[in-house]
């Protein structure tokens, strides 16, 4: 689904914390990395936001966490936006490992959408807006949707 994007990687030894499992930071880390990931294979890479003179800034982070990841897991970050409005859209995320089909944490960005040269808020232009696929499904439809060939 054109909705979805899907980032693939597995836990290196500098995502790891003193209690031997992925720091807290890493996960706000992957969830920008999926986001800006998704944002190009739409079309829209950050030179193109400069060159409209906009960018995204973040309004709030709500992460739940569910089980820990470990050194060495191979971990899917699914992320799509969940809904629109004039300024603004949440973008979810599941953190899923294949291994055990855990979901490993939940989490929700509220991205703002600004105007670079006063960081005001500004109206997502309707080219943008049709980029995205706004997706209502729960995170069972999603993971099968994710992942059609794999029973979640």
């Amino acid at each position: 689904m054109a909705g979805i994007y899907v980032k693939n990687l597995t836990v290196s030894e500098k995502s790891i914390d003193l209690n031997r499992h992925v720091n807290n930071l890493e996960y706000l880390r992957w969830m920008m990395e999926a986001s800006l990931e998704h944002s190009i294979a739409r079309g829209w890479p950050m030179e193109r936001y400069v060159s409209s003179g906009s960018s995204w800034v973040i309004r709030s982070h709500y992460i739940k966490y569910l089980s820990p990841a470990f050194l060495g897991d191979s971990i899917s970050i699914i992320t799509w936006i969940s809904g629109v409005s004039k300024k603004s859209h949440p973008r979810k995320y599941l953190f899923w490992r294949a291994r055990d089909k855990k979901i490993l944490a939940e989490a929700e960005t509220l991205w703002v959408f600004v105007n670079l040269a006063t960081g005001r808020p500004m109206p997502i232009p309707e080219e943008l807006k049709s980029a995205f696929d706004i997706v209502t499904a729960g995170k069972d439809e999603v993971l099968k949707q994710a992942f059609p060939n794999i029973t979640v």
